[in-house]
């Protein structure tokens, strides 16, 4: 007997007060049409009510590919796990997701822990622990003795507890049970075994049904096309049908934002270096040639969504890799691919080309056992105690995603980003760099509004290295606080960094070196 069902009455197995977890990675294996049957249930007869949503990742790209968006929806929603949240700016509407309004306005309870925990804690509730114990983000905001991972002030219950466990600290996620689970894959036979041959990235699905059944729960999970039982390999099912209730085809689901099938993401041919995108030249191009100067071949190297992951682009456009030479680096992101070249924008998270990839949960095994010396990271705000902040800040709530696993692991870090924000307009050329017009948002500031790193403990009690890679300045984050290295041609020290700053480096190099001329040409 076949599992398949609708969309519409996948929803319908959704009951009131429920916990439906889903996992996706913006629109990379997104089940969007399952959480979309399940808000316009909601939308036309207002029930089921008050649900838990449990995502590791953040989930849909919030404008081609709702994902969460489709159920952040009051009633709906009553509160929110989320290891990360999609905060993008509408390009047409001009209007930030609605989940993010319901945070901004404090209409759910919201929580944000790191991906790496949200993932492992998985892997508890599928084994039937009492919870998920790790040192990963002591001090960071997800703490009890900062915000606890709460991002609303609705969002009153304790979910991580700090305890003490053989005379050290650690952070514990008591489990909870979850009773519907969304997931998705390429294709089934009628039985529900899973495969993933369209899927760039495979991220927790399999850990996601694994918990969901564990707590007498109910999976269902969206493919493109159904496919004759006994027909694949056993090594390309990935999620056996014991573990899968139901299945719903939708023949035009989209692999990820604006793709609706690449291959090139799937592995099994290099990425031609003239395919890839050209990034044009300002200060994002800067700050990636600059960060690429730090990339060595040989060692592992992991990239973070933003700014960072922009430095394999400009490594190829400068004919880094021609000649088969991508295969002198290992590049990687949080969610399990290796080798090829990491991609920026709504591309992130999947490598073009890539050689093996690792679901979510052994990925973040990866990680957290320090096998990434390498890595680049972005960063929103960058404080006088050290802390770096990327997961609140003004009116953005995009939580930390895999950015405390990663920074608390690497030996060497970078973090990378423009000097001010909003309205910074540069102009570039013969070497040098002038500001015309400054951003009004500054983000060298003495306080962060949210630690989601404590850099400089990192630095002064377990060795790791940092910059900070700005398009008008480096600085190196030293035991005592942060040092200004190196400084763009055209810049004046004191009217163009000192004064952007909220407070002041420990130290100014002397002699100041300058940037290299080449970042700054065509």
């Amino acid at each position: 007997m076949s599992k398949r069902i609708t969309a519409a009455e996948a929803a319908r197995l959704v009951r009131s007060g429920d916990t439906v977890a889903s996992v996706g990675v913006i629109g990379w294996i997104t089940p969007d049409a399952l959480l979309k049957a399940l808000g316009e249930r909601f939308r036309q007869e207002s029930d089921p009510r008050d649900l838990t949503f449990y995502f590791p990742c953040g989930t849909g790209d919030s404008i081609d590919i709702r994902g969460m968006d489709h159920v952040a929806v009051e009633g709906l929603m009553k509160r929110i796990v989320s290891g990360s949240y999609v905060n993008p700016l509408h390009p047409v509407k001009r209007t930030r997701p609605e989940l993010m309004r319901l945070i901004r306005e404090n209409r759910v309870e919201a929580y944000s822990w790191p991906i790496g925990a949200s993932m492992h804690w998985l892997r508890e509730v599928a084994r039937k622990s009492p919870g998920y114990m790790t040192q990963i983000g002591l001090g960071t905001y997800a703490d009890p003795r900062r915000q606890g991972g709460k991002f609303t002030e609705r969002a009153t219950e304790d979910l991580i507890e700090l305890i003490e466990f053989r005379g050290k600290e650690y952070l514990f996620y008591p489990t909870f049970p979850l009773n519907v689970g969304f997931i998705r894959a390429s294709s089934s036979d009628s039985f529900g075994n899973l495969s993933y041959e369209d899927e760039a990235l495979m991220s927790s699905n399999t850990a996601l049904a694994l918990a969901v059944k564990a707590s007498g729960g109910i999976v269902v999970a969206q493919v493109r096309r159904e496919v004759d039982r006994h027909s694949r390999p056993a090594h390309h099912v990935r999620v056996p049908g014991a573990l899968v209730d139901h299945y719903v085809v939708e023949p035009e689901q989209m692999s990820g934002t604006d793709n609706l099938l690449d291959p090139i993401y799937l592995g099994g041919q290099r990425a031609a270096p003239s395919a890839l995108p050209r990034l044009p030249l300002g200060p994002d191009k800067v700050i990636a040639r600059r960060a690429a100067a730090e990339v060595r071949p040989g060692r592992t190297s992991i990239f973070g969504f933003g700014a960072s992951s922009d430095a394999p682009l400009v490594m190829a456009e400068a004919g880094l890799f021609d000649d088969g030479r991508i295969d002198d680096y290992q590049f990687t992101t949080e969610h399990g691919p290796f080798g090829g070249v990491v991609m920026s924008g709504w591309q992130f998270s999947a490598n073009m080309g890539p050689e093996a990839l690792l679901d979510g949960l052994q990925q973040f095994d990866f990680i957290d056992g320090g096998n990434c010396p390498f890595a680049a990271l972005a960063f929103a705000q960058f404080d006088a105690e050290g802390n770096v902040n990327v997961s609140r800040f003004g009116t953005s709530n995009p939580g930390a995603g895999g950015f405390i696993d990663i920074a608390q692991n690497a030996q060497d870090l970078l973090f990378t980003g423009t000097f001010t924000t909003a309205g910074l307009d540069c102009a570039m050329g013969e070497g040098e760099l002038s500001i015309r017009r400054e951003g009004m948002v500054r983000k060298l500031v003495a306080s962060a509004e949210q630690v989601t790193y404590p850099v400089r403990t990192g630095v002064a009690e377990r060795g790791q290295s940092a910059l900070v890679i700005t398009e008008r300045a480096v600085f190196r984050v030293e035991p005592q606080g942060l040092a200004l290295i190196e400084v763009a041609r055209g810049v004046d020290v004191r009217r163009d960094i000192l004064d952007q700053m909220e407070f002041a480096p420990h130290r100014i190099a002397d002699p100041l070196p300058f940037m290299e001329a080449g970042l700054f040409a065509e």
